[in-house]
């Protein structure tokens, strides 16, 4: 009889306790004061938002998501009803975006505005007033990402055209040009060496035949001269090119710079709180496992709460089983 009274407290503790949960619940869950319905009408991706998700206004829960559906009014735009407490202030400059909470993946609206003065965005239960939406931040990273990609990928080939072999063929037959006129430069001084010995020296040589040679080598070095001006001059556009504001290695500056700044943004911001929300949740499974092991190992204390645990053999007022002959 003992144990089925005790059978029957149980039964009817879990039942009174099932009841005052479910009436916590629907207490925590009612909807209190008036709301005003807002809608975002977007072409953007909105996974991870889902109906009763949050909406916050700089970080304040206002109100919540109630309808996510297709926008009838625009072809292939994300329709969805905002419920936001009233008195909140809703702007014209108002907008809203796509933010995340902790490791879940769940995404909440969060609403914003530029900080200046505006008129309140007045409500209309007939037609709500809607609200833009604005791509987050890993929506602009992504995007930055693909277009840093498509910008090193046109840098690349313009640098492939560059150095492509016709072109590698010209600066090498621009370097022979210029050791060529070397070559005639030092020829050149050679000659202007035998001139000056020939008439200032010992012995005599042929001067018409030797300035004769002295205008064939000019006339070889202007050759080579002009030859390696215009291949100087060709290398000088490329580099002019490659360098002028716009260019492909400002647009390759630009986009690394670009795509740094997008890294530095998430490891600062995004990193710390997903670390912060996997401790919590490892805590929070660390101290439901305790628990859970010890309602398997004492179900009672559900109702009769842990008791006083009896000294075992050696502890002070340990006293052993009758019938214990040793």
């Amino acid at each position: 009889m003992e144990n089925k009274a005790h059978a029957l407290a149980a039964g009817l503790f879990v039942v009174v306790l099932a009841a005052l949960l479910l009436l916590l619940a629907a207490w925590l869950t009612r909807d209190s004061g008036q709301r005003d319905p807002y809608e975002i009408s977007t072409r953007e991706t909105i996974t991870g938002l889902q109906e009763q998700a949050p909406v916050r206004l700089r970080g304040i829960d206002v109100g919540k998501v109630t309808r996510i559906g297709f926008d009838p009014k625009a072809q292939g735009n994300v329709l969805v009803r905002l419920e936001i407490a009233h008195g909140a202030p809703i702007t014209r400059e108002t907008f809203a975006s796509l933010s995340f909470q902790g490791v879940t993946g769940l995404a909440f609206v969060q609403l914003d505005d530029n900080g200046k003065p505006a008129p309140l965005l007045e409500p209309n239960d007939a037609s709500p007033p809607r609200i833009p939406l604005r791509p987050g931040l890993l929506s602009k990273l992504s995007d930055q990402g693909e277009k840093i990609l498509d910008q090193v990928d046109q840098i690349t080939a313009r640098v492939n055209t560059l150095l492509d072999e016709k072109n590698q063929k010209g600066l090498t037959s621009a370097v022979d040009h210029v050791a060529q006129a070397a070559a005639d430069i030092s020829r050149l001084s050679t000659t202007v060496d035998t001139v000056l010995t020939a008439q200032f020296g010992p012995q005599k040589v042929d001067i018409p035949s030797l300035v004769k040679r002295t205008d064939t080598a000019l006339a070889s070095l202007r050759d080579t001269s002009d030859e390696a001006r215009a291949a100087i001059h060709q290398i000088g556009v490329t580099a002019t090119r490659l360098n002028e504001k716009g260019g492909a290695i400002d647009r390759l500056a630009s986009g690394t710079e670009a795509l740094s700044h997008a890294a530095d943004a998430f490891n600062s911001a995004t990193l710390p709180r997903i670390n912060r929300a996997t401790e919590d949740t490892s805590r929070a499974v660390r101290q439901l496992s305790r628990t859970v092991n010890g309602i398997n190992d004492n179900p009672q204390s559900l109702i009769f709460g842990t008791g006083r645990v009896e000294p075992g053999p050696g502890e002070t007022g340990f006293a052993p089983p009758a019938g214990d002959s040793r």
